[in-house]
């Protein structure tokens, strides 16, 4: 502890965004912790408290904002620092409106020991963020939080152009360590007696551009790590979703048939002023093609409603097409105007209250897709890693397709695979299980 502040003992840190974020802020608290940090929740009194931010939309930014406010009612006395895209992309509307004490970019974050020596509650915010076209660093992340699941993070920036989106800006462009070093992590994550890994990146799909491979040579690789048993492929683009891919997860013992790939409109025009690099109709291929071979498989799907241009007839196009997708469940965003986003200067902009209204709508599909798919598996038999939540004497799992399951809480069963029977809804709507 050395080049660390003194005064800082107790550390909490909180996570807003995506799994990749929730991997990261893992890594960094590891990072406190081999430095005799005490690592205390979000909600207690901490000499520090680190905010790992998104700024996907307002909302993320709000949710920035409330965090602090909750921390200066809180512990009035606490140093707080804020990292991460929403640090990337406005550090100075951070440091001044706000008034936190450190303020960390993409790149930055992952030094943020070395700047503890710099804070000081009564001088002015530290400020790191360094123009995103320099950011080219990989730096390696898995979550360890509940010891039975581990994020692992496979890729980082984005190479992409969506009209909407501002995560280049945020995250910097395209790279990933080889293969070798991430068969290596995986190792030293299965070592640890997790049994289940989740890949996560901004644009996993495009995993190789560093080091001239592929995701699917990376899947391939990771399959053959002894002790990881499960492997989860969080969010690819439908464009970079090949065909040798879901061939191989078909036929995997170890990938798992779950799958969430963003699809944001189901309106070609929409699309194309999105800049999405694909038409509705690849999108719905690859549904098929997954369903044909694994016609148990989950698959999510992104929706964004309110896009600029989006009139009542384009929207009910994307209605009826996600009506009739044979997914299993929508993830819905409202549209939400980004600075330094070609969407934000276009015209014929969607009212808050049409787009309120429109995301309601997609909503209630999203829960009708969700418990039919739920109902169809009644009766069906499925192995369940078992997690340590818990809550109302209940446990919880999820099966491989990404069946919720609850039990009755058995500390034994924290960490194992078990085969059961799914056998009701539950009135929380995850699925009643039987042990067989």
């Amino acid at each position: 502890m050395s080049k660390s502040n003194k005064k800082i003992k107790r550390v909490a840190f909180h996570t807003l965004g995506c799994k990749l974020n929730f991997s990261e802020t893992s890594t960094i608290s590891r990072k406190f912790k081999e430095e005799g940090f005490e690592i205390v929740s979000f909600n207690s009194n901490a000499d520090l408290y680190v905010i790992n931010t998104c700024s996907v939309t307002d909302q993320a930014d709000k949710k920035c904002r409330q965090a602090v406010h909750k921390i200066k009612n809180q512990s009035p006395d606490a140093l707080i620092a804020v990292v991460g895209c929403y640090a990337q992309l406005n550090p100075e509307e951070i440091a001044s409106n706000l008034s936190v004490d450190l303020v960390l970019g993409t790149q930055e974050k992952f030094n943020i020991l070395e700047h503890l020596n710099e804070l000081d509650k009564n001088s002015a915010p530290v400020v790191y963020s360094c123009e995103i076209e320099k950011v080219d660093r990989f730096d390696s992340s898995h979550s360890e939080a509940d010891r039975t699941r581990s994020f692992l993070k496979v890729q980082d920036g984005c190479d992409y152009s969506c009209s909407y989106c501002t995560i280049p800006l945020a995250r910097g462009k395209s790279r990933n360590k080889s293969i070798q070093e991430l068969v290596v992590e995986t190792k030293r994550i299965a070592a640890s007696g997790i049994k289940e890994i989740i890949l996560t990146g901004v644009n996993i799909g495009d995993f190789g551009k560093s080091t001239n491979e592929s995701f699917f040579e990376l899947i391939k690789n990771l399959e053959k790590v002894d002790g990881i048993e499960r492997i989860r492929i969080s969010s690819i683009e439908p464009n970079l979703l090949t065909d040798e891919i879901i061939e191989h997860v078909a036929k995997s013992n170890k990938i798992l048939n779950h799958f969430h790939i963003p699809l944001q409109s189901g309106c070609n025009d929409i699309l194309a002023k999105m800049q999405r690099r694909y038409n509705r109709e690849l999108f719905q291929s690859r549904v098929v093609k997954i369903k044909k071979l694994m016609p148990d498989a989950f698959i999510g799907v992104d929706v964004i409603v309110g896009f600029p241009g989006e009139t009542d007839k384009l929207f009910s196009e994307t209605y009826t097409f996600l009506e009739k997708l044979p997914t299993s469940f929508y993830h819905v965003f409202s549209y939400s105007e980004r600075q330094n986003t070609k969407s934000a200067v276009m015209e014929n902009k969607v009212s808050k209250s049409i787009i309120s209204i429109r995301s309601k709508e997609v909503h209630q599909l999203a829960n009708k897709k969700h418990e039919d798919f739920y109902i169809i598996h009644i009766g069906k038999t499925a192995k369940v890693l078992f997690e340590s939540s818990q809550k109302d004497g209940k446990i919880y799992g999820f099966t491989e397709n990404y069946i919720k399951v609850e039990t009755s809480y058995d500390k034994s069963l924290i960490g194992q695979i078990k085969q059961v029977k799914l056998i009701s809804l539950a009135p929380s709507g995850n699925m009643g299980i039987v042990f067989i």
